[in-house]
């Protein structure tokens, strides 16, 4: 199995808590960044996706924390998409430091929303893989 995409941000100052740590729900906004750099990298833009009638949607998301970060530190997010049969498929993204420690973990499971229908395409991976200009980000 190839090493999953990754993209480094960088902690700012205005994203962290009261006691200096990074905010709980920036690590959502970093985990969802990763995914749209990794569509991105794949060729499918929101303007691809939105011409073809389709976007991606978060149906559970489980994130487990391991350590903190703090303004300054840089934390590399990876995004592996894990596809299955049926409407859903799993994401994996895991949180590292450059060295290699873990930050923390995100789950989850998504779709792919029909824009007309308002309701989840039958098989998300065939519609991603002919979205795609280049597939191998996505798994496919």
């Amino acid at each position: 199995m190839e090493d999953p995409f990754r993209v480094r941000v960088t902690v700012r100052g205005y994203e962290l808590d009261t006691q200096g740590h990074l905010n709980q729900a920036v690590y959502l906004q970093y985990g969802e960044h990763a995914r749209w750099e990794c569509l991105r990298a794949a060729g499918i833009s929101q303007q691809r996706l939105l011409a073809g009638g389709v976007g991606p949607v978060a149906l559970e998301v489980t994130l487990r924390y391991l350590s903190e970060l703090r303004g300054g530190d840089e934390v590399d997010v990876s995004c592996a998409f894990r596809w299955g049969e049926g409407k859903t498929f799993r994401i994996e993204q895991d949180y590292t430091r450059p060295d290699g420690s873990p930050v923390a973990t995100l789950t989850g499971v998504g779709g792919l929303l029909d824009l007309s229908a308002r309701r989840l395409v039958p098989d998300p991976r065939a519609r991603f893989r002919e979205l795609a200009t280049d597939p191998t980000p996505l798994g496919l």
